[in-house]
């Protein structure tokens, strides 16, 4: 992925990213979809045929303090490493109670309840990630947050567990949906 901050993520019959299993964790599914596309959204036009879409924005962390970013940036690896093959999409929308607190009460929940940075840091380098935020955008989204994951075949169980975890804490006791999209990089495409 380029270096741009907003995407559009569309799936649909062609893209550089094979679909290899879509389930819904928690309400709706996504519209079944062969390949997915990862556009930055200035190159996005509505003439790409798609089953869907879904638009996001890198944003400023959040929720975690300046000691827990520098710890993180130290060992987080960057997208598109030749190895990270596998990849999974996972959009994420919250209930109104999550948004009902106040920042502080959602930090507590997020870090100091339910160790979401500490537990995602377990797992790196293994896993690179990025979280595109949806929430404020112009447009109406159907999720809050869209989280992007690559890694190697070989840390497939290390991202299972990543995740065994998260869903796990008391954060994801706010979660409404959540659709988890698993991807291989397909080198036979040459769309998005």
């Amino acid at each position: 992925m380029r270096n741009s901050r907003s995407f559009v993520f569309a799936g649909g019959e062609q893209g550089s990213w094979r679909v290899t299993s879509e389930r819904a964790i928690a309400g709706d599914p996504l519209a079944p979809a062969q390949y997915l596309s990862v556009i930055p959204a200035d190159e996005w036009t509505a003439s790409q045929a798609s089953e869907w879409i879904l638009r996001g924005t890198r944003s400023n962390e959040r929720y975690s303090t300046r000691d827990e970013k520098q710890s993180l940036s130290a060992i987080q690896p960057q997208l598109a490493r030749p190895e990270a093959t596998c990849a999974a999409l996972i959009p994420i929308r919250k209930l109104e109670a999550w948004w009902d607190l106040s920042q502080d009460e959602r930090r507590r929940i997020f870090e100091e309840r339910s160790s979401h940075i500490a537990i995602g840091s377990r797992f790196l380098p293994a896993i690179a990630r990025r979280l595109y935020h949806c929430r404020d955008l112009e447009t109406a989204e159907p999720f809050d947050f869209i989280t992007w994951f690559e890694f190697a075949p070989s840390a497939a169980a290390t991202f299972d567990e990543l995740l065994a975890a998260l869903r796990a804490s008391l954060e994801w006791s706010f979660v409404e949906r959540e659709v988890e999209i698993r991807l291989e990089r397909d080198y036979k495409s040459r769309a998005g």
